[in-house]
């Protein structure tokens, strides 16, 4: 289970990345994430992500359970267990998340490739007004006010244009951000497989103890 969330976070890593930069595959992604948003897929997604949800909050409540009980009670199996649930639990948020940060920035994409079309329709229509501006006065006042219209719509535009670059860059550093997390719990991955090692070696040391003993009170 945790390699399978391995596996599903290095890919939702890497989508980012090539969400972030431009080139020939991000546009293939695009593509390949405006169809999967259509029809059921949806549905399916949300289903999948409220199943996810569910398991992390079991976990996060099967830890919880466990660091209420006093400490002389807990064992080393439990020590693993609580390892284990909260390593699952910090993969299941973390993945999550992740899916969060696809789908904005899927939108924001889809939202500055609109804003550059309007934008470009605007400008040819502004230009289009300026090498008409010469004729009659009446049609001078006419497409002064018309000029002014579009200009203040190019203003929005680029207005609006600016904000998207803006919530793009800051995506760009909340992915870096989740890079090094990433990398954190990969280390901390390494930790807890050590110490559960550890927890192991341990245990295999008290049953043997405890099985020496026995053998004596045996004899």
């Amino acid at each position: 289970m945790i390699y399978l969330f391995f596996a599903v976070l290095f890919v939702e890593m890497l989508t980012i990345l090539l969400l972030l930069f431009k080139t020939p595959l991000r546009k293939l992604l695009i593509i390949g994430l405006d169809r999967a948003k259509r029809g059921r897929a949806p549905l399916v997604v949300k289903s999948v992500g409220a199943t996810v949800f569910v398991i992390m909050m079991y976990n996060v409540y099967s830890v919880t359970e466990i660091q209420s009980r006093p400490a002389d009670v807990i064992n080393p199996t439990d020590q693993i267990i609580l390892a284990y649930h909260m390593l699952e639990a910090s993969l299941m948020g973390f993945s999550l998340f992740l899916s969060l940060m696809i789908d904005r920035l899927h939108h924001y994409i889809r939202e500055l490739r609109i804003l550059r079309k309007t934008m470009e329709a605007a400008k040819k229509q502004n230009r289009a007004a300026e090498e008409t501006k010469n004729k009659g006065a009446d049609e001078v006042k006419i497409l002064n006010d018309e000029l002014s219209k579009l200009k203040t719509q190019i203003k929005q535009l680029e207005s609006e244009h600016e904000t998207k670059e803006k919530e793009i860059k800051s995506a760009e550093a909340n992915s870096l951000a989740l890079k090094n997390q990433s990398e954190g719990f990969l280390l901390e991955y390494d930790r807890l497989l050590a110490e559960n090692q550890t927890l192991r070696d341990q245990l295999r040391a008290i049953d043997e103890s405890v099985s020496h003993s026995t053998g004596k009170k045996n004899m």
